[in-house]
């Protein structure tokens, strides 16, 4: 997260924070309703429900019911009966935490910092479905309880989809990226002509087109596809941003009777869906163009390495002889101890470890060439439970050392896995301790790594490693991890590597990830055959 902090703060002061900005955009927003109900043309208040609830998670769902009640006392004095009001909140708490829920479930695997294609139109076409629900629902009952006339349905109920949308579509990239990524495109030349362009298009569709704002409004598009070509989607979430602003402030600056509000404001929401695939699009070009430059490095230094396992043979040839040579020495001190009779406890069982660390060494090296041919021959069906107890045995040290505390969720209906027990390992305890350097490196005082153990298909199993450190860049999210790659300053890019050819080796597939609140790494294994789980 780029602002670990924030994300840090207590749960009273957040509730706080997301009612006050609720309130106040409210407040601002509330331009051209239809007749004195909340049903404008722009609603950004919801855009921050959704920005609330999907960073900091299911504890501010509540609050989702209590902000719209919190709005019509402050804003609109309670323009409704009591019943109506109440009525009207659950639909709109109810109907987008029902969307908010769908998408923080780990099952979805939506990621707020919006890296693909695939998690932009989750977001898009979730908030679509629950705002059509929540129009529909909020206008219904204004018409069964006589407020609103039948006839005023369906204005009423577009009215209030298009502001939502507008609201979710606009707001929301943008406080996403902000908050989780910290970095939008520097101020340059370009940027300036860019700003210069979008107030020239502003200016053609409200001053020189005068009644006939439509026909120009199509010039709009022009700065918004050229900065989403140049900056992607961080930088277009900005332009899209300053665009709405100047719509409104031009919308408000003309008289009501010249201008169908509605109209004006479906086709931003067009322009904004515009501009937010056309930006992922180029973020996601760029990711790809990243990835190639890290693959062809990888491969630059492999060529310079040679092989893993010739790697692990020369290391093995150079040490060997060495180690004998040193086991050698320690048994003979040890032997002669013994023959000459000497009684000094200390030293004997002094000679005796230097003598068993020398052969734990030389075992240590003989399983890092099996590790490095990955060898199928230690292969069994294994408990998903004792890989992570034994591996969570190695890591305790550290994880004491730093007070980080862990927490385990293996689900009921786990199968066994058909692998080699040392080398699975070694994966999980690769990613606990980038896990646990990630978070002390980050300054963090304490901190939580979750295990997560579930059957994803009926051939496989996923183990899943969530951290609350400061996560992975946003170029290595959702992403395989390539070869040689490395976040440290000083890592060589070995241990993520390795345990991915591990983790395919057995015929899974290990995926870097993110969520809100740190970095995810998951992976794949097979079930057993035997295995009747």
């Amino acid at each position: 997260m780029a602002f670990p902090r924030v994300f840090s703060l207590p749960l009273p002061i957040l509730g706080l924070a997301y009612l006050a900005g609720y309130v106040l955009l409210d407040w601002i927003s509330f331009i051209h309703p239809f007749a004195p109900f909340g049903i404008t043309p722009w609603n950004p208040p919801t855009g921050l429900s959704f920005v609330f609830a999907l960073l900091f998670g299911q504890r501010l769902i509540p609050l989702l019911f209590i902000a719209p009640l919190l709005a019509d006392l402050m804003v609109r004095q309670l323009p409704l009966p009591w019943a109506v009001e109440i009525a009207t909140v659950i639909v709109i708490g109810g109907g987008y935490s029902a969307a908010l829920l769908f998408l923080l479930r780990p099952a979805t695997r939506f990621n707020p910092a919006l890296p693909s294609m695939r998690d932009l139109f989750l977001l898009m076409s979730v908030s679509a479905l629950s705002a059509t629900i929540v129009a529909a629902s909020y206008v219904g009952i204004l018409v069964v309880a006589g407020l609103l006339p039948a006839k005023d349905f369906l204005p009423a109920g577009l009215r209030f989809w298009v502001g939502d949308m507008i609201g979710i579509a606009v707001v929301a990239p943008f406080a996403l990226i902000f908050l989780t990524r910290g970095r939008f495109p520097k101020i340059s030349l370009e940027t300036a002509a860019q700003l210069i362009a979008i107030l020239a298009a502003l200016w053609l569709v409200f001053g020189y087109a005068q009644k006939h704002h439509f026909q120009l409004f199509y010039v709009l598009f022009l700065p918004v596809v050229w900065i989403a070509i140049r900056s992607g989607l961080e930088g277009v979430t900005v332009g899209i941003l300053l665009t709405q602003l100047g719509l409104v402030l031009g919308v408000q600056l003309l008289p009501k009777e010249e201008i169908d509000v509605t109209a004006f404001q479906a086709l931003m929401l067009m322009l904004t869906l515009t501009g937010l695939m056309a930006g992922v699009l180029v973020t996601e070009r760029r990711r790809s163009e990243y990835q190639l430059r890290l693959h062809q490095e990888s491969l630059a230094r492999l060529a310079r390495l040679g092989s893993m396992g010739e790697l692990a043979a020369a290391v093995a040839h150079e040490i060997n002889q060495p180690l004998s040579a040193a086991g050698t020495y320690a048994r003979l001190v040890v032997d002669t101890l013994h023959s000459g009779g000497i009684q000094d406890a200390s030293v004997i069982e002094t000679a005796a470890k230097t003598a068993a660390q020398v052969e734990r060494a030389a075992e240590v090296l003989r399983r890092l060439r099996a590790l490095i041919r990955l060898d199928q021959s230690g292969r069994a069906p294994l408990n998903i439970d004792r890989i992570v107890k034994e591996t969570l045995d190695l890591c305790q040290p550290e994880l004491d050392r730093h007070n980080i505390k862990t927490n385990i969720v293996l689900a009921e209906d786990l199968p066994l896995v058909m692998v080699d027990l040392l080398q699975v390992e070694q994966v999980l305890l690769n990613v606990m301790r980038n896990s646990v350097e990630a978070i002390h490196q980050a300054g963090h005082s304490g901190g939580m790594i979750t295990i997560e153990a579930t059957r994803v298909e009926s051939g496989t199993a996923e183990i899943l490693v969530r951290d609350t450190g400061p996560g992975f860049p946003p170029d290595l999210v959702g992403h395989e991890v390539p070869p040689l790659s490395s976040t440290k300053s000083e890592g060589l890019g070995i241990g993520l590597s390795l345990c991915r050819t591990i983790v395919e080796s057995h015929g899974g597939r290990l995926i870097v990830d993110g969520s809100s609140r740190g970095a995810v790494v998951r992976f794949t294994l097979p079930a057993a055959k035997t295995s009747h789980g």
